[in-house]
């Protein structure tokens, strides 16, 4: 069988439903036929309102199934022209059947089949026929039933309902003049035709309660003519006092929020963060305060001098150049560094204004000890032990550099 295209659609259009009932299952089926006399083809459809169902015929096609269903009075032609006459004859007769009066004169009957969907038989006092017609598919069904079905109803109607004279007494040329008229106004504008046919409160309401008579609704609108507008500007009220729109939150919730506002307070607080100094930090500001304040021994003497030896060389009135070692110390102290010394570093600078004071303690406590020689001589030994814990070298360091004398010449 040949599939069901548009084009075998458009030939369909300009043809009339016709109607048969199973009368077994109470089904009303509407057929439409097409045949075409240059290639000797033939098509049908078949529609229950919910599915549509196709069938396409070639030439030979057509010709074996006459001769299957009409055995006893068909016989063979050998002559190839006379097959031709033959099977335009018997198709012409089929087209004949199909139409309002000799259809609805012709026995219906579904049977089964096995290689089809629909199987239907016509039977008819002169010949037989059986069409098996297969399921075109949800799409093509619904653009087939819009097209050759509702549309065209949603239109009639629209003319029945607007006619100045009742459709039934209108004669056949005046009918025909209304049906011109109103498809060539629905064809321009489609959307606003729909619009006008189903928006009347007479088509609305009279659609409205065939609908639910036809869907046996027990409580059953009624026909109108006319349609009153409704209001719906008034907003809802209540005779009880307005609640307030700040609604409290449960007390789990209230403690999870306060917590976790005590939390990013605490992570955004500077003095919070800074806190938890290391205890490395701890034992050397400890460290340091027992060596200022034991007594003044060798070894103390020589840790001493030896401190201030590296201090005196980070005063910015000094001009001798530091180390090699301590340059490079001094440019990347991130990268030699390990995290956990940065951060004791870190506090080890916070706590160092606490210690101007004690060594100022000690200080005093040593010029009302000693005099103005002893402070003298006892520069000179602390310099001399320098000199001794830095095996023998200078504060210097490094090779010297050459004093350039006057301006460059030229």
């Amino acid at each position: 069988m040949d599939p069901f295209i548009e084009e075998h659609s458009k030939c369909l259009l300009e043809k009339e439903w016709l109607v048969k009932i199973d009368s077994e299952k109470s089904i009303p089926y509407l057929f439409k036929f097409h045949h075409s006399t240059a290639d000797l083809s033939s098509c049908l459809l078949v529609t229950d309102t919910k599915t549509v169902w196709a069938e396409v015929l070639t030439p030979k096609r057509f010709a074996q199934r006459w001769r299957d269903a009409n055995r006893d009075s068909e016989l063979v032609c050998d002559d190839p022209d006379e097959e031709h006459d033959w099977r335009a004859y018997n198709l012409d007769r089929l087209s004949k059947l199909h139409t309002l009066v000799n259809f609805a004169d012709a026995t219906f009957t579904i049977v089964e089949s096995q290689n089809a969907d629909l199987s239907v038989e016509l039977d008819c006092e002169h010949f037989k026929w059986r069409w098996e017609s297969y399921y075109v598919g949800p799409r093509t069904s619904a653009d087939v039933l819009s097209k050759h079905l509702i549309m065209p109803l949603i239109s009639t109607m629209h003319m029945a309902f607007n006619s100045a004279d009742p459709v039934s007494e209108l004669s056949s040329d005046d009918l025909q003049k209304a049906v011109d008229k109103t498809g060539r106004t629905a064809r321009r504008t489609v959307d606003t035709h729909v619009k006008n046919a189903l928006s009347s409160p007479r088509v609305a309401t009279a659609l409205q309660r065939m609908t639910a008579l036809f869907n046996f609704i027990p409580s059953l609108p009624t026909v109108s003519t006319s349609a009153e507008q409704i209001d719906i500007s008034t907003p809802f009220q209540t005779t009880n006092k307005p609640k307030s729109m700040d609604i409290d939150s449960p007390p789990q919730t209230k403690a999870k929020t306060s917590s976790l506002r005590v939390n990013l307070r605490d992570s955004h607080d500077p003095t919070s963060a800074s806190t938890p100094a290391p205890a490395q930090s701890q034992d050397a500001a400890k460290a340091a305060q027992e060596s200022e304040t034991e007594s003044e021994s060798d070894e103390g003497v020589v840790l001493r001098a030896a401190g201030k030896s590296h201090a005196a060389s980070a005063v910015p009135g000094d001009s001798e150049p530091r180390t090699s070692s301590q340059a490079r110390q001094s440019r990347s102290p991130a990268h030699s560094q390990s995290p956990a010394k940065a951060l004791a570093s870190s506090s080890d600078e916070e706590s160092l204004p606490h210690r101007p004071k004690k060594k100022a303690k000690a200080k005093t406590t040593r010029d009302s000890d000693a005099s103005s020689e002893s402070e003298s001589s006892e520069e000179e030994r602390r310099k001399r032990s320098a000199k001794i814990v830095s095996g023998g070298k200078t504060q210097r360091g490094g090779a010297r550099q050459p004093i350039k004398r006057g301006g460059r010449r030229f």
